[in-house]
């Protein structure tokens, strides 16, 4: 049976209806998670939960410790994660309270933060060309439609570095460039998802218009008028993971096997203590 994770982005700290709580802390070698993992069940269903900012929302993206959150979800057992994330809309069309169901995401971070367990005497390189579980994708959006959401099929995620946003010609260039909703988290969780063999989609809810959209942005694109769009996306966000719970399955799906074909390092010498470290993650490779 399916255990999944998941993982809390702005606004959403908690769920209401986990039954047979238990917070449990885990320690990793990339030191701690962003907070204390919170384990029950949900809708019949055996899930974790962990807010990526920590309760209170106290860190940056840029701070978040993305290794250690999702080394915690192998730790736990976690089979498939479901990622919420607040971003901005690059689309007319995309307007503010709407759920887009990602399905590919591009990089503009700075590598200030790690987007990798290898290193350390084990090189791998996975396949990130459909960095989205498409099967759990799936299962989302049909989700999404039985919580009478307004959900899209669909849309290329740009993960910007911040916490500023945009400055109106990166806004217009991303525009211009295809991209079709901005935030700031998720292609660090679903590359570490990836490497881990962890099923990994994601719920991105549109709380503003992108400072591009002369009409709306000057309201919109302030603190205060996002958190007021923040709390109904909360809310929607809640209602598609509880119906899409029930719908995840232990189907063959290929993350599962994401690492076969991706050793670069050959296993004769990988250095014990880089073994030891990432146990979890080589297990069934040793």
């Amino acid at each position: 049976m399916s255990r999944i994770g998941i993982i809390g982005g702005s606004g959403l700290y908690q769920i209401e209806g986990i039954k047979n709580i238990k917070t449990v802390y885990v320690e990793t070698p990339f030191g701690p998670p962003s907070d204390a993992y919170i384990t029950g069940t949900l809708a019949g269903c055996d899930v974790v939960f962990l807010p990526r900012h920590a309760r209170g929302h106290r860190l940056l993206p840029t701070e978040v410790p993305y290794r250690a959150n999702i080394y915690g979800m192998k730790k736990l057992g976690v089979s498939h994660i479901i990622s919420v994330s607040a971003v901005g809309s690059l689309r007319e069309d995309y307007r503010p309270t709407d759920s887009i169901i990602i399905d590919n995401f591009f990089d503009r971070s700075n590598q200030a933060r790690p987007h990798t367990f290898f290193g350390d005497g084990i090189v791998a390189h996975v396949q990130m060309a459909h960095p989205v579980c498409d099967k759990l994708r799936q299962v989302l959006l049909k989700a999404g439609h039985e919580a009478r959401a307004s959900v899209k099929d669909g849309g290329i995620y740009l993960n910007m570095e911040g916490p500023q946003f945009s400055t109106l010609a990166e806004s217009k260039t991303y525009r211009q460039w295809g991209m079709d909703v901005i935030g700031m988290t998720q292609m660090s969780e679903a590359r570490l998802a990836r490497e881990a063999e962890i099923c990994y989609a994601t719920i991105a809810q549109i709380t503003d218009f992108d400072c591009w959209h002369e009409e709306e942005s000057g309201e919109t694109v302030s603190v205060n008028g996002i958190i007021e769009i923040m709390q109904q996306n909360t809310e929607t966000a809640k209602k598609i993971i509880q119906h899409a719970i029930p719908k995840i399955t232990d189907a063959e799906c290929d993350c599962e096997n994401a690492l076969a074909v991706s050793f670069i390092t050959d296993k004769s010498l990988w250095p014990p203590e880089t073994v030891e470290k990432l146990r979890p993650i080589l297990e069934k490779y040793l």
